[in-house]
């Protein structure tokens, strides 16, 4: 249907990928772009709105206060919990900045990772918040207390242990799970995309060392274990180098490792892969397709690949896309997609 899709065209800096991003925050409460509210309101202003009407007719906003931080509202009433915003309205979105989940720094796949298991299950950033919140109070008790030790401090940190240790199982399981969700689903996109030529695989290396069948009780004894034993370690380092905080996830294509010989038209096929397969999944799960947001996704593709993304987009899925131009998109996508253009920042 021709509503389902909007292409965005206009030049570079006119504001297509801010409007991409207002989708992506109201939906996932998260900017790919920065962590900073700040960042995502006027220079000479001191406040931010973003709405939107669902098609259920909730009216969802977000302001954002340069002091004061951010405030979540439904239907002009505000929500005590932000997390409360985010359902009605889910997307999946797609920019030049994601081709670092490939070659980037683990902190970028973590994020990934935390991003998909929140919109599957938005209580997760609650443990999230609990795990970061333990990490920071287990720094602060090393720089407390002296090189020295004594009872008083490894009584604490044997509490530390037991909750870090129970909550970094809970984070584990679920970012495994989901990439185990994920996999099937990409690894037959990546083959879509590449005409049958590439094989994707994908590789969770979790920041503790795991072993047997995924078991709260067994996977708590072990990591607790794990960070009894790094302690001489920390008293040096002050740092816990043991949990998710550590995790990383590798990325495989044809049998070697994408982020040291992957083309970067590889790299951005196993990144749309990923996307596609996390559309698929939400639709699977959820049983309505969330937006996918596509910023700018055929530059740096060839001509087979750009048919074969446009294709796998296909009608059903209500998708918004900006562009520089309109060349790259055949005559019958541009009949079936609603064109509006953008010439200057309002």
């Amino acid at each position: 249907m021709t509503e389902n899709r909007l292409i965005v065209i206009g030049p570079n800096g006119v504001g297509k990928s801010n409007l991409l991003e207002a989708v992506e925050l109201l939906s996932s409460l998260r900017s790919h772009r920065s962590n900073r509210n700040q960042d995502l309101i006027f220079w000479e202003e001191d406040q931010a709105f973003l709405t939107a009407i669902t098609d259920d007719e909730d009216k969802l906003t977000l302001e954002f206060n340069r002091k004061g931080g951010r405030k979540a509202f439904k239907n002009e009433k505000q929500l005590n919990r932000q997390i409360d915003l985010t359902g009605p309205l889910r997307s999946v979105g797609f920019s030049a900045l994601d081709l670092d989940l490939i070659r980037g720094e683990p902190s970028l796949r973590r994020n990934w990772l935390d991003r998909i298991v929140q919109q599957l299950e938005p209580i997760y950033a609650d443990l999230i918040a609990r795990f970061n919140r333990l990490l920071r109070q287990r720094s602060q008790l090393w720089r407390h207390f002296s090189l020295e030790g004594g009872q008083d401090r490894d009584n604490l940190l044997d509490a530390f242990d037991i909750q870090m240790a129970l909550v970094s199982t809970r984070i584990h399981r679920r970012r495994n799970r989901v990439l185990n969700r994920l996999l099937p689903l990409a690894l037959l996109w990546q083959q879509n995309l590449s005409g049958k030529m590439e094989q994707l695989d994908i590789i969770y290396l979790p920041g503790s060392e795991l072993e047997g069948e995924e078991s709260e009780l067994l996977w708590s004894q072990m990591i607790e274990s794990q960070l009894l034993a790094m302690r001489p370690d920390e008293v040096k380092t002050g740092s816990c180098r043991i949990g998710p905080h550590r995790d990383d996830v590798l990325f495989m294509i044809n049998g070697v490792n994408a982020r040291r010989f992957a083309s970067a038209g590889q790299q951005r096929t196993i990144v749309l892969a990923l996307k596609l397969a996390e559309l698929e999944l939400m639709t699977n799960l959820h049983g309505q397709s969330p937006i996918l947001l596509l910023d700018d996704v055929l530059a740096e593709l060839d001509t087979k690949r750009q048919l074969l993304l446009l294709d796998a987009v296909g009608q059903e899925h209500q998708c918004l896309i900006s562009a520089t131009h309109l060349e790259a998109f055949e005559g019958d996508w541009i009949r079936h997609s609603q064109i509006m253009k953008l010439d200057s920042l309002i």
